[in-house]
């Protein structure tokens, strides 16, 4: 019997939130898991959720995630109120936490949800320890981004 693939690009993918890779110098990555009612984790099967203008707070020491859309389904149970953009706690290590901390007090660092994702039977949110951006950073990265695209243009024409 073959093994499955673990890393399954894009297959295992819920959600991405690329205006925070414009926005942000991302300095670090981490992997937490988030604290999900039954209702909320039958929408993020069906994908709907937005994480584009979600951020991520850090609390009497817990990290919440703040702003994140999950609409509930039509199908969903009529008993349990459903409440879209409530605040969701976010499951990390005590030395992650501590890290996350003192970077965001004493260093100015930012932390955005990057991706969300499945991992087995669980969902797993990425969160980026980022700086912002200024305009000129911005700018510079659309001039590299177009450069790529033109000189692999080039380069596909000059093989054929």
């Amino acid at each position: 019997m073959a093994k499955k693939n673990a890393k399954n690009p894009g297959g295992s993918t819920i959600a991405q939130n690329r205006k925070a890779r414009h926005e942000y110098h991302i300095e670090h990555k981490f992997e937490a898991g988030l604290e999900l009612q039954g209702w909320e984790v039958k929408s993020l099967r069906a994908g709907k959720i937005n994480i584009s203008e979600s951020y991520v707070i850090i609390h009497r020491g817990e990290a919440y995630l703040y702003g994140a859309t999950i609409q509930p389904l039509k199908v969903a149970s009529t008993h349990v109120i459903a409440d879209p953009t409530r605040n969701r706690k976010l499951l990390l290590n005590k030395r992650e936490l501590e890290r996350l901390i003192g970077s965001t007090e004493r260093q100015g660092y930012t932390i955005v949800p990057l991706a969300m994702y499945w991992k087995r039977s669980w969902v797993k949110l990425e969160i980026g320890l980022a700086k912002g951006k200024k305009e000129h950073d911005k700018r510079s990265d659309i001039k590299d981004r177009e450069w790529q695209r033109s000189k692999a243009r080039v380069m596909k024409h000059a093989q054929q």
